[in-house]
């Protein structure tokens, strides 16, 4: 059975920096590309950033950009989501998702078709 686990999250100070990760099992990982999506209390499920099938295409979300990079490991079936100079307005949970038709990224939710539980990323001012 697919199966995507965030992890990584936590509470941080505005200016900080954390690293999610999304680990998947049950599927072959390298054949998929992958999203982060992030959802705030009382606010729409949005983009954040993806990668495609080999990494070599990323996408960012113009509100993230300088700010976040996506990476993966295929090796350990892995895509990570590096974010510094945190804001108290990037609080939300967070989502990875993989997506088993498209070779490159995309920004449409509705091309994912396996979703994580989501992290929790608090930053506080």
């Amino acid at each position: 059975q697919a199966q995507l686990v965030e992890s990584g999250g936590g509470l941080v100070q505005a200016g900080g920096s954390l690293r999610l990760s999304c680990a998947a099992s049950g599927l072959t990982f390298s054949v998929y590309a992958v999203g982060w999506f992030r959802q705030a209390p009382g606010k729409e499920r949005e983009f954040v950033a993806a990668i495609g099938r080999s990494g070599g295409r990323t996408d960012v979300a113009d509100s993230v950009k300088g700010r976040f990079t996506i990476s993966r490991d295929n090796a350990k079936n892995t895509v990570y989501l590096q974010m510094s100079s945190l804001k108290p307005e990037d609080t939300a949970v967070y989502y990875c998702a993989a997506d088993a038709l498209r070779w490159n990224p995309s920004q449409s939710q509705y091309d994912y078709d396996y979703w994580g539980q989501g992290t929790q990323v608090t930053v506080s001012v």
